[in-house]
């Protein structure tokens, strides 16, 4: 009898850890009868933004919409340019392009895939606006580096943190470094909603309020518009159960560093680039991601082992198409372009079991012997 698959993720799970808290939470929601920016979402924008270290927190619909909502809140204009990494997933440049900006990509440290401070400055220009960091895989970038660069060039500070839910460096939370932190609770996060949801962190209370204008149409009350807005709101029903999880989460994330470790020491000794961690919180493991030269054929043999992978990201953000149009021609980005070909995510999540961990780790040995 063949083993059973080892999924990527399997959030039913999940659900099964906490899923009477959910029902009951669930019933809480239908008895309260609001639906739309009730209770649970202004107490969730409160419990998250304190979790972050930050005074204001903003429910919206996505992640996306959460930076690309923060960009046109701080004022972006048609022209200004945005720097950025060049290695993320799709809806970092997506946003930048639906503000009416530009983007301007810069490579990453390949040793934390996380965009290099070395690099910003010689990507700087006039038309320089914002520093938009990605906090990729769930490893905090060089905050206290990229906010020197920031103040020095008067650029906004803006951080992109879908996948750093409980991530800090030196005692400060992913989110609160920037003007904004931006958050996505799509389902696979380390907090994931029941569909979409995003919310933006702030410890500035005049972008806070025009954030929850602008959310909702440009209202300054029910029946006057102070500007043109969006329809844009985090859903009450995702609010009450992220409201649930949101307890979960220091213990989730330490589950991650647990099993992350099992896969460090299971594998130190072969020819494969390991995630870089302090051991401590600077990493929350939304993914655990190895280099290796045989990617694809490495992938081949996993998948039939009966061991899923995933690849994040096979294209990097200025040889996507539609981003790619944006920019002048021939620029390349060597270790953005290197890890995409080498990249290979491995399944992690909290309820994952230790000896799933060890059969990734047996069959990738198996494949170096």
């Amino acid at each position: 009898m063949s083993p059973s698959k080892v999924p990527f993720l399997e959030l039913s799970r999940q659900e099964a850890q906490i899923g009477e808290e959910t029902r009951e939470a669930f019933q809480r929601f239908l008895r309260q009868n609001r639906y739309v920016l009730g209770p649970e979402v202004r107490s969730f924008e409160e419990e998250f933004a304190s979790y972050c270290g930050c005074g204001e927190g903003v429910g919206v619909a996505s992640g996306t919409d959460a930076l690309f909502l923060t960009l046109k809140a701080l004022g972006v204009k048609e022209g200004d340019e945005v720097v950025t990494t060049a290695f993320s997933a799709p809806p970092t440049g997506v946003a930048i392009a639906l503000a009416g900006a530009r983007p301007v990509f810069v490579d990453i440290d390949p040793s934390t895939y996380n965009l290099d401070p070395r690099l910003v400055e010689e990507k700087l220009s006039p038309r320089s606006r914002f520093l938009l960091v990605v906090h990729l895989y769930g490893r905090i970038a060089d905050m206290p580096e990229l906010a020197r660069i920031a103040d020095r060039h008067g650029l906004i500070l803006v951080e992109d943190c879908a996948q750093a839910h409980g991530t800090c460096l030196n005692g400060r939370m992913a989110g609160s470094w920037g003007r904004a932190g931006c958050y996505s609770f799509y389902p696979t996060k380390n907090l994931g909603a029941y569909g979409d949801g995003g919310m933006v962190v702030t410890g500035d209370t005049g972008l806070a309020g025009r954030l929850r204008s602008m959310r909702d149409y440009g209202r300054i009350d029910r029946d006057r518009l102070g500007e043109i807005g969006f329809n844009s709101r985090l859903d009450e029903l995702q609010a009450v159960l992220l409201r649930v999880k949101l307890g979960h989460l220091e213990a989730w994330n330490d589950r991650r560093r647990t099993l992350a470790r099992r896969y460090l020491e299971g594998l130190a000794d072969l020819p494969l680039r390991l995630p870089s961690w302090d051991g401590e919180g600077n990493h929350c493991f939304h993914l655990f991601v190895v280099e290796c030269e045989d990617r694809d054929i490495l992938r081949l043999h996993l998948e039939r082992k009966g061991i899923d992978t995933a690849v994040h990201y096979p294209v990097p953000l200025h040889l996507q198409p539609p981003l790619q149009a944006m920019l002048e021609p021939g620029l390349t980005y060597p270790a953005a372009e290197r890890a995409a070909r080498r990249v290979l995510s491995l399944p992690l999540y909290p309820q994952m079991k230790e000896e799933e961990i060890d059969r990734v780790i047996e069959a990738i040995r198996g494949f170096f012997r």
